[in-house]
């Protein structure tokens, strides 16, 4: 306890000196209201249902400097081109520690009405939006939280009104580099107007292998008949920590793919909701998660249906090395008037060693009779007999083992429908496990 109170007095201690450097914004009754919220909040802990396979306890171990109290790292300037998407033309935004670096950043032109931009920017020239916008629910009421919206200051922004489609896709690059063991906090924001279609890539990289803590809110509107994908590809030090909080909300005939693409951090929390507030919409949540030497990886998902005639699909693959640690904790609610629900989820893990270990918890809430919903999740090593016939075919050990992960993976990776992302992510996962591409 007085470990938690220690870092609560040094992040309070900072928003004094946060309040001085920060102009007087649309975000100061928010921030304001969470700093006494934070103050009176508890970080989770093992005891909580929600947390009993996640320690956050080496978090609270560090006192990480929120941004804006420094300034972005310039040495990232040369070695930005390793983080973008070979080949692929897109909308770029790149943070560093947080902040919007215009300087790296290539936004394209977008057609009248579309908004792609940064939430500082924005707070600037054109407050009511913002305002109108964003988003200061919050459901879990836990210490993460309320601490994004004590240091809100920047994150991006896509608002597509209707009838519109952004032809190319938008790629948000984060980087944290090694500056005050910085706390970065971005607060992103996607609203997406009926009838509507954008491909959304987030990534988090981190510049070496630091200790830094990002701490991201993400609020995603999906109106009718839109068709939106969100790709999140988190990358970052072996050193750091990283939580994220993604809100969803689909109205009618909307179709929402989520992709969690996690391979970082010591420690990863996801925390992805969506609720299907409407008939006929479709959801699809991917996730493929890989850990190695001592990594935790931890995913909690949640699917409200809460109107009938809808389907969602859920599918989450890990592989775990060395002594990484898995979690994966998803839940699916059907309301008593969402008949004629399809939902289904399955998560499949993979040991490459003896100390790797996963949790997983699958859970279905049905309160309607008219459905067709399944949920497992199994954990097992790759497939000796294959692995042995494949070795008999001449073929060395490590490619075998390289062909097995492949498969495995591949009906996460196959759903990746951008060419030129699906190669990045592919490199990415074999560089990550240490093992030959195949």
């Amino acid at each position: 306890m007085n470990k938690e109170n220690n870092i609560k007095d040094w992040y309070l201690e900072n928003f004094n000196q946060f309040n001085k450097v920060v102009s007087d914004d649309i975000f100061k009754s928010l921030r304001k209201e969470a700093s006494a919220k934070f103050e009176n909040s508890d970080f989770p802990t093992k005891k909580d249902e929600e947390w009993k396979y996640t320690s956050i306890s080496p978090i609270l171990n560090h006192e990480f400097t929120p941004s804006p109290l420094f300034m972005g790292d310039k040495e990232v300037l040369p070695i930005i081109d390793k983080y973008l998407i070979k080949d692929l033309e897109v909308h770029l935004l790149v943070f560093v520690n947080g902040i919007f670096n215009k300087e790296l950043s290539k936004i394209g032109e977008v057609e009248n009405g579309i908004i792609i931009d940064n939430l500082y920017n924005l707070s600037k020239n054109n407050p009511e939006f913002i305002s109108e916008h964003l988003s200061t629910k919050n459901d879990t009421n836990n210490s993460f939280n309320f601490l994004n919206n004590v240091f809100t200051y920047d994150g991006f922004v896509v608002y597509i009104p209707k009838n519109k489609v952004i032809e190319k896709p938008i790629h948000v690059l984060n980087i944290a580099s090694n500056i005050n063991k910085p706390l970065v906090q971005p607060r992103n924001i996607v609203i997406a107007e009926a009838n509507t279609e954008a491909n959304i890539i987030t990534e988090y990289v981190g510049t070496e292998k630091s200790e830094y803590f990002t701490n991201i809110l993400t609020d995603i509107s999906v109106d009718e008949n839109s068709h939106i994908t969100f790709f999140k590809l988190q990358n970052e030090s072996n050193a750091a920590y990283h939580i994220d909080k993604t809100e969803i909300i689909q109205k009618a005939s909307s179709v929402f793919n989520h992709f969690s693409l996690s391979f970082g951090s010591r420690i990863a929390r996801n925390d992805i909701n969506t609720k299907l507030d409407g008939e006929n919409i479709e959801t699809h949540l991917y996730g493929l998660y890989l850990g190695n030497e001592e990594q935790h990886i931890d995913h909690h998902t949640f699917i409200d249906h809460a109107k009938p005639n809808c389907m969602s699909n859920e599918l989450y693959k890990g592989i775990l090395d060395d002594k990484a640690h898995g979690v994966f904790s998803g839940k699916i609610l059907v309301n008593q008037i969402a008949q004629k629900t399809n939902a289904f989820q399955s998560n499949k893990s993979v040991l490459l060693s003896d100390e790797a270990s996963i949790d997983a918890k699958p859970q279905l809430e049905i309160y309607a009779d008219d459905v067709k919903c399944s949920h497992g999740a199994t954990v097992g090593k790759l497939d000796e007999q294959a692995y042995f016939y494949i070795r008999s075919r001449g073929v060395s050990a490590e490619s075998a083992r390289s062909m097995l992960i492949r498969a495995f993976i591949d009906d996460v990776v196959s759903e990746i429908k951008i060419d030129q992302l699906k190669e990045k992510v592919s490199d990415t996962i074999f560089e990550h496990l240490h093992r030959e591409k195949f």
